[in-house]
């Protein structure tokens, strides 16, 4: 079926419908788009909102629009292509859990059709496609929440305001990481055709034509560069987002990563192994993730390290370890055969060892919060927690390591005018063409 201008255009009543300020007792009708893992959280946690009512949901492939239904209620509808549920204007808003390739285009489209848009992080798959959604957003005057669920996290919050208040001093490095041991790895199964009860070629939607592939679908498509940038952008947007909240940036000005698929032994592309160093106006922040070993780590987390201590920062809660005051003359190493004596050690602590540890269903909690967060606001028309603005940026510095990676230096980037410094081949990257007719659908909207 080719798009037409009638499919992503909104009406004028649909604009009007959607737009109006809702008042604390009504009930938001929403719609969903795609039903995989995080897909189903979200179904359950808007359906535990009771100002919130699930009308609809959409999904290529047809079990999962089934399960999906059945989940929403017995009232809900079911549409196996997404534009159809952007035609319904019964729906207010709707939430994005798809592959990352289409978060962009579904949220623009979206934001055209009147609704309101929770889209799943990543946000983008390549760095222009989030200058299109902000200006979308901004034309259309919709609320988008991002889902960085953290930033709804009471002991992130908590966190970040012990860092901004200088309880470790001045924050100069930031280390972040995610470890842990998939080996083998997935599989290289052949191609083959897709399954009889899925749509593929909306699946892929704007990415190149290829031929199915168990692995490039379904959850395992985040191996592959056509749909999404591995666990760089997977895991590493959470914790960069962290990162730029607490230290209040909007960007790295410059990225230097290095890693590749070197442990597992499948058919994915993404790199199994990477690190990555971004410079910040005044300190330096270290992402680095292992598919192949888990290593003495605890999964993922953060660690901020100030001049009177540091603090480790999970979903599981933080804590500080303060320094010891020791004279910078008594930390010279000591060796068998020097004198004994010198400056006598002191030992005072200069920090209180804070530490909030969070139990149960930590993610689940974010999650329900978020949901949360983002109905109040459709009602409200306040900006979310997670704006549009702020995961930009977040996807922006995760991208800049994928494509330092993949070309092999050191890439450098003016924060205010969004441009790679002098390096054409790099600024090359920055956008990728869509597949037929989506290229046409995303100039029709002159953006």
């Amino acid at each position: 079926m080719s798009p037409t201008r009638r499919d992503f255009l909104v009406t004028t009543t649909a604009a009007f419908s959607a737009s109006r300020i809702l008042g604390a007792n009504d009930r938001v009708q929403i719609g969903f788009i795609g039903y995989g893992l995080i897909g189903a959280q979200h179904v359950h946690d808007f359906k535990n909102l009771p100002d919130v009512a699930l009308i609809a949901l959409s999904d290529v492939y047809e079990p999962r629009l089934r399960e999906g239904r059945l989940a929403c209620g017995p009232r809900a509808k079911g549409y196996n292509d997404f534009r159809r549920l952007l035609d319904d204007q019964d729906i207010q808003a709707v939430v994005i859990s798809t592959p990352d390739h289409w978060h962009a285009l579904m949220t623009i489209m979206a934001c055209a059709a009147g609704k309101d848009v929770y889209v799943e992080k990543p946000l983008t798959l390549f760095v222009r496609e989030g200058c299109w959604m902000m200006t979308a957003a901004r034309r259309y005057r919709r609320v988008v929440q991002v889902g960085t669920q953290q930033r709804s996290g009471r002991h992130y919050a908590d966190a970040m305001k012990l860092l901004q208040d200088g309880h470790i001093g001045k924050i100069h490095t930031v280390r972040m990481g995610s470890f842990r041991n998939v080996m083998p790895g997935f599989g290289a199964p052949p191609d083959s055709d897709p399954p009889a009860d899925m749509n593929y070629d909306l699946w892929l939607g704007p990415a190149p034509q290829r031929r199915y592939n168990p692995n490039r679908s379904l959850y395992h498509f985040r191996w592959f560069w056509d749909y999404s940038g591995g666990q760089m952008t997977n895991l590493g947007a959470h914790e960069i987002d962290i990162v730029h909240w607490v230290m209040k940036v909007k960007a790295p000005q410059a990225v230097a990563s290095s890693g590749g698929r070197l442990a597992l032994a499948d058919n994915g592309e993404t790199p199994d192994t990477q690190d990555a160093l971004f410079e910040y106006p005044g300190f330096t922040a270290l992402w680095s993730h292992r598919e192949g070993s888990r290593g003495q780590r605890e999964g993922e987390g953060l660690e901020f390290f100030g001049t009177k201590g540091s603090m480790t920062l999970s979903r599981s809660g933080f804590q500080v370890f303060p320094d010891m005051k020791v004279p910078p003359q008594n930390q010279i190493p000591e060796f068998q055969g020097h004198p004994v004596g010198g400056p006598e050690r002191v030992a005072s602590g200069t920090l209180a060892p804070w530490c909030e540890r969070v139990r149960g269903k930590v993610y689940n909690d974010l999650l329900a919060s978020h949901a949360r967060d983002f109905i109040d606001c459709v009602k409200s028309r306040r900006q979310p927690v997670s704006s549009l603005e702020e995961a930009h940026s977040v996807a922006t510095a995760c991208h800049l390591a994928n494509i330092s990676l993949r070309l092999g230096r050191k890439v450098r980037w003016n924060v205010e005018r969004e441009e790679i410094v002098d390096d054409a081949e790099v600024s090359a990257m920055l956008v990728r063409p869509y597949r037929k007719p989506w290229d046409q659908v995303l100039a029709g909207f002159h953006l």
